[in-house]
């Protein structure tokens, strides 16, 4: 079986849209890749990401708000920038790195009542999803 693929997924915050891309993309290519999420900035994972993940049977209470600095040695294959911001901020990797980029709406900006917000969780998180099985059928089959 060939190494695995180090996949970074960069988000402003590392709290939503790379937590959710992370997750799914942990889950779609198992022991293919090595999966990585890191934002320019950290802000902590957001309870909403954690909740909407658990609602479509992935688990990432686990996973932690990472710096893209902590990542600077790791050879990656793959740089998926999930918002504008990030890849306008983005660090150049040097590396052969494949980039990709898709610009998700940020759900932390979700306004209004609880199930408004939790709405829009879910909405990201669909789109994620399917964003996340492209990825796989393209590279990984």
């Amino acid at each position: 079986m060939p190494d695995p693929k180090n996949v970074l997924v960069l988000c402003t915050g590392n709290s939503c849209r790379s937590q959710l891309m992370h997750g799914y993309l942990t889950q779609l290519l198992g022991d293919k890749a090595v999966v990585y999420s890191a934002g320019i900035e950290t802000h902590g994972v957001n309870p909403n990401a954690v909740a909407v993940m658990q609602e479509d049977g992935v688990d990432i209470a686990h996973h932690t708000s990472n710096h893209v600095d902590e990542y600077a040695a790791v050879p990656f294959d793959y740089v998926m920038t999930v918002c504008d911001n990030a890849r306008e901020a983005c660090p150049v990797f040097p590396s052969s790195a494949t980039q990709l980029h898709h610009n998700f709406p940020d759900p932390a900006k979700a306004t209004g009542t609880e199930a408004e917000i939790m709405a829009q969780f879910r909405v990201v998180r669909d789109q994620v999803k399917a964003y996340a099985q492209n990825f796989q059928r393209q590279y990984f089959s």
